[in-house]
């Protein structure tokens, strides 16, 4: 395993139990909402319309809130995360709320799946920020069907340039404290760990080379009165810039 793997095994099997709480919250949700602002499913369209009877996997799935909600939609769901303490948190809710499927202990780098399996990938942050794009795509590609589609949730591009080193430091600024062009590896002090973001040529690219074509991207923009707990922006600054955005490929 790379370092980072290990680093955000690390950091997240230590981190679960402030996870719990939202953790239920999410399960217990009939309508899907995404995000830390919990924009609703009806506005981002995350999920297919019809997932009965597809081969779903989730790569970093945490509590396993995403799976659970495509289980009960009818998909048949794998859940796959680096962390063992989160999978124990999924494990307790699976029984707590009635919802069974597989959930591996694996990183989504390399995941011990075969090859096309799947018609459906997403990542809800999860593998999205928490794994290398040129590891963890390719591996997405090689999971899925001919046609079968990507779909993941991550902090936007602006989020990333305008984020202090620290989380003492305040939330996003409205103004550019990194480069763009070479933006790849983020590693946090604080909150020991390795987060991956590319500039959006740079993942278009990347989609490219692993036979993905872009269907859409979507910078999202939190409702009027939204609120969070995550402290990652402000509402005033997330209704005058994405903190998050949605890719959406399928493979040819």
């Amino acid at each position: 395993m790379t370092d980072h793997v290990l680093l955000n095994r690390k950091n997240w099997d230590e981190d679960a139990p402030n996870w719990v709480e939202g953790g239920r919250e999410n399960w217990a949700q009939d309508e899907p909402s995404w995000g830390i602002w919990s924009v609703p499913e009806s506005e981002l369209h995350l999920l297919p319309d019809d997932l009965r009877g597809l081969d779903a996997v989730e790569l970093g799935c945490g509590t396993g809130y995403v799976s659970s909600w495509m289980s009960r939609r009818g998909a048949r769901v794998v859940g796959i995360d680096n962390s063992r303490e989160q999978l124990r948190t999924a494990r307790m809710f699976q029984k707590e709320f009635g919802v069974q499927f597989p959930l591996i202990h694996a990183d989504a780098e390399h995941a011990p799946l075969g090859a096309e399996s799947f018609d459906f990938a997403i990542s809800e942050y999860g593998a999205a920020i928490w794994c290398d794009p040129y590891r963890w795509i390719p591996e997405a590609a090689r999971l899925l069907r001919p046609g079968g589609r990507l779909v993941f949730l991550a902090n936007s591009v602006f989020m990333m340039l305008t984020t202090p080193d620290l989380e003492v430091d305040g939330p996003a600024r409205e103004c550019f404290l990194r480069d763009y062009f070479g933006m790849h590896r983020f590693e946090w002090t604080d909150y020991p760990s390795v987060e991956f973001h590319l500039p959006h040529g740079e993942l278009i690219r990347l989609f490219r080379a692993t036979g993905f074509e872009v269907e859409d991207l979507i910078e999202v923009r939190p409702p009027e009165g939204s609120t969070t707990r995550h402290p990652l922006a402000t509402l005033e600054w997330s209704r005058r810039w994405p903190c998050e955005e949605v890719w959406k490929v399928r493979k040819q």
